[in-house]
């Protein structure tokens, strides 16, 4: 009998999200710094002749049904694409909040997607497990190989990984949900309008200090429509930027999820606790980040 395969499922953070404008198909356009953190689900696939999903976990409930998971659909596209394909009994362990702009849900299929690939001897330049990332979701390309990477396009273009520096976090979130396509919408912008705005600064290999110089000359084009849509973000915001030793405070992918930037692992664990202690019902988690 075949062992248990696992692999951890990290959170997915967009350091920065340039919005270029949008496309003629409706998609949006985007130069955004990827990075993944410390934290996040873990994934362990059990091998077996049936295709089967449970979820465990402190956010399990709010995952939605199996039917629905990413995990799931990311496994059925791939099956369709690899005769044969060995499959199991995934086993999810959902630690991170949901509709976060974290990527959890990305972050899973991909991770399901590295699963099977050892399961069945698929590199993960396999073109069927590409093309079943693709169609998993935008997120799920750039979750393949967990590096610190520019992703461009609408999720499609991911350049080559990068050897950042660690960054050390605190991961904020108010425990609301945003739909993307909803904070997207939000935009205003009509199929070929772009978004006037500066360009995204050229990325080499800095140190600490030169990286933290690089990000406040970048933004994230989704915080105001995500605000409007949710003030409290605003709030996640404040609190994290007063918090000692902040560098930066900003959102993630389309919110809710705010981060701060520290010098080191005990700012930003002294951070978490100062926000912990404010707002005890919010997701809170000191972390790094590469």
């Amino acid at each position: 009998m075949p062992q248990p395969l696992a692999t951890r499922a990290p959170a997915k953070i967009n350091l920065t999200l340039h919005v270029l404008g949008r496309r003629a198909d409706g998609y949006h356009d985007l130069e955004s710094l990827v990075v993944f953190a410390g934290t996040g689900d873990d994934l362990r696939l059990e091998p077996s002749d049936v295709l089967a999903l449970e979820v465990t976990g402190p956010t399990a409930p709010l995952a939605g049904s199996h039917a629905d998971n990413l995990v799931m659909k990311a496994a059925r596209l791939l099956a369709e694409r690899v005769q044969g394909l060995k499959v199991g009994t995934f086993h999810l362990t959902k630690r991170l909040p949901v509709a976060a702009g974290i990527g959890g849900g990305s972050s899973d299929a991909a991770a399901a997607l590295r699963l099977l690939g050892r399961l069945n001897g698929l590199p993960l330049s396999h073109p069927a497990v590409r093309e079943a990332a693709r169609l998993t979701g935008a997120d799920v390309p750039v979750c393949l190989e967990p590096r610190a990477r520019m992703m461009r396009g609408a999720g499609e273009e991911l350049g080559p990984a990068l050897n950042l520096p660690c960054l050390f976090a605190v991961l904020v979130n108010p425990r609301v949900p945003v739909e993307t396509p909803k904070v997207f919408k939000a935009l205003g912008l009509q199929p070929g309008q772009g978004l006037p705005a500066t360009a995204h600064p050229a990325l080499e290999a800095p140190l600490p200090d030169a990286l933290l110089a690089l990000l406040r000359e970048t933004r994230n084009d989704l915080e105001p429509p995500a605000l409007k849509m949710q003030p409290v973000i605003g709030e996640a915001l404040g609190l994290t930027g007063e918090t000692d030793g902040c560098r930066l405070a900003r959102m993630s992918g389309s919110g809710a999820t705010v981060f701060g930037l520290y010098d080191d692992c005990g700012a930003a664990a002294k951070a978490g606790q100062q926000i912990r202690r404010l707002r005890p019902d919010w997701w809170v988690k000191a972390t790094s980040l590469r």
